[in-house]
C-alpha cells in the first residue's frame, strides 16, 4: 500500500529501471535505452556500400570517357596542324592581354544592355497584359514587336543597325558602332525578356488580383504591388538564363568593328595567321559563363524544392 500510494503521490521510480516502450527516460538513466537492430545496422551498411560502389563506377566511366576522347583527338590525321593552329602558347600569351583589354566592352555593355533590357522587357509585358478596348492598339503594337523580335535572327538585327542607320544620315543619330550594337542587343532581348516576364505575370492566380481589388486597390496598384513582385519572383532563373546569353552575344558586335574581345583576337589572328587567339577568347568568355550558370541551376532547385515543400518562393 505504501508503494502505491508512493507511486500515486509523485514519487519518483528506480533510477536504475529502464523507461517503459513510449515513456521517456527517467533522469537517472545513462541513455534512451534505444538499441537499433541488426536489420537496419545491415541496411546501413548495404547502403554505405552501393554508395561506394556507384561513386567507384561513376568514376571509372568518367575517365574512361575521358581517355577514350583524347585518344580520339590526339589520334586523328589531322591532330598536328590543329595543335599549331589552335594550341600555341606562345601565341596565347600574346594574345591573352589584348582579349582581356577588349573584355571590358563586352563587360560594360553586358551591364548597360542588361539593364535596358529588363526594363523594357517588364515594360512591353505589362504593356501586353492592359485588359479593355481602349488599351487594343497598344497591345497589337507591343505583339507586333514581341512577333517581329523573336523571329529577326540575332545577327541580320546587328548589321542592319550598325550599317543601316548611319546610311540614313539622321541629325542627331550617333554612328558609333558600339552604341547601335548595343541598341541591337536590346531591341532583340527585350523581346525575349518580355515574354518571361508575361509567363510569370499570368502564373499568378487571378484570384490574387480579385483581393487586391477588393481591399480597394486600383488595376495598376494591383499589378504593382501585387501581381508584379510575385510574377518577378517566379521568373528569376530564365531570367538568369538571358543574361548568361547575353553576355555571350555581346561578342556579335565585333563584326561593326568594336575591338571587344573577339575582334582583339581577329586582329591577333590576322597578324599571325594562327588560330590560338580564338581559343583564348573562348576560355574567357567560358570562364565567365560557368559561375552565372551554376547558379543559376542552383537557384533553380532551390526555388524547385521550396514550391514542393509548400514554402514561399
Amino acid at each position: 500500500m505504501s508503494d502505491t500510494v508512493k507511486g500515486l503521490s509523485g514519487g519518483s521510480a528506480d533510477p536504475g529501471t529502464p523507461a517503459g516502450p513510449g515513456e521517456p527516460a527517467g533522469p537517472g538513466a545513462a541513455d534512451d535505452g534505444y538499441r537499433p537492430s541488426a536489420r537496419r545496422l545491415a541496411h546501413e551498411a548495404y547502403r554505405r556500400r552501393r554508395a561506394r560502389r556507384s561513386a567507384l563506377i561513376a568514376a571509372g566511366s568518367t575517365l574512361v570517357t575521358a581517355v577514350a576522347l583524347v585518344l580520339l583527338v590526339v589520334g586523328s590525321p589531322g591532330w598536328p596542324a590543329v595543335r599549331r593552329s589552335f594550341l600555341s602558347a606562345e601565341y596565347a600569351r600574346q594574345a591573352l592581354p589584348e582579349v582581356l583589354k577588349g573584355l571590358r566592352i563586352n563587360l560594360e555593355l553586358m551591364a548597360v544592355c542588361g539593364v535596358l533590357i529588363l526594363f523594357f522587357g517588364l515594360l512591353l509585358a505589362v504593356l501586353r497584359t492592359l485588359s479593355g478596348p481602349v488599351f487594343l492598339p497598344v497591345r497589337l503594337l507591343a505583339t507586333a514587336y514581341v512577333d517581329f523580335f523573336l523571329g529577326l535572327p540575332m545577327i541580320i538585327c546587328l548589321l542592319v543597325m550598325i550599317t543601316g542607320v548611319p546610311a540614313l544620315r539622321l541629325t542627331g543619330v550617333t554612328t558609333d558602332p558600339l552604341w547601335l550594337g548595343g541598341a541591337a542587343l536590346v531591341l532583340t532581348y527585350a523581346a525575349y525578356v518580355s515574354e518571361v516576364f508575361r509567363a510569370g505575370i499570368e502564373s499568378v492566380h487571378p484570384s490574387q488580383r480579385a483581393a487586391a481589388r477588393s481591399l480597394g486597390l486600383s488595376n495598376a496598384q494591383a499589378m504593382r504591388y501585387v501581381v508584379l513582385p510575385q510574377a518577378v519572383r517566379r521568373v528569376v532563373p530564365p531570367l538568369l538564363n538571358n543574361l548568361v546569353s547575353l553576355q555571350k552575344d555581346t561578342g556579335l558586335v565585333s563584326i561593326g568593328g568594336v575591338i571587344d574581345a573577339v575582334y582583339a583576337a581577329k586582329i591577333i589572328n590576322g597578324r599571325s595567321f594562327n588560330s590560338t587567339p580564338y581559343l583564348v577568347a573562348a576560355l574567357v568568355f567560358v570562364v565567365l559563363t560557368i559561375p552565372l550558370t551554376r547558379f543559376t541551376g542552383w537557384l533553380t532547385t532551390r526555388m524547385n524544392r521550396r514550391r514542393q515543400q509548400g514554402g514561399a518562393v
